[in-house]
């Protein structure tokens, strides 16, 4: 089964970036839909961003304008560009695809704080 690992998470000062990969040990070609989630202390997690194989995307209304989601099939990556962050955007930040789910990864920490 693919294993997923999240990396590229840090702290980041409100309105700052970050690039979020997401490394699967095997092929996604395959896997039509690839998802960002995140979780905040206290929270359910709660989906991001979407981006279909053939490279359509979709985001939570919150994050419009500011997420980019990507993938990249040949090398079995899927990413998250985030600008513009906010103290509200700091979560644990995971990838997977849609229910039913692959195994989780640890998920990557991202702290927007002065």
């Amino acid at each position: 089964q693919v294993q997923l690992v999240e990396s590229g998470g840090g702290l980041v000062q409100p309105g700052g970036s970050l690039r979020l990969s997401c490394a699967a040990s095997e092929s996604i070609f395959s896997i039509y839909y690839m998802r960002w989630y995140r979780q905040a202390p206290g929270k359910q997690r709660e989906w991001v961003a979407v981006i279909t194989s053939g490279g359509t995307t979709n985001y939570k209304d919150s994050v419009k304008g500011r997420f980019t989601i990507s993938r990249d099939n040949a090398k079995n990556m899927v990413y998250l560009q985030m600008n513009s962050l906010k103290p509200e955007d700091t979560a644990v930040y995971y990838c997977n695809t849609i229910s039913p789910y692959l195994p989780w990864g640890q998920g990557t920490q991202v702290t927007v704080s002065s």
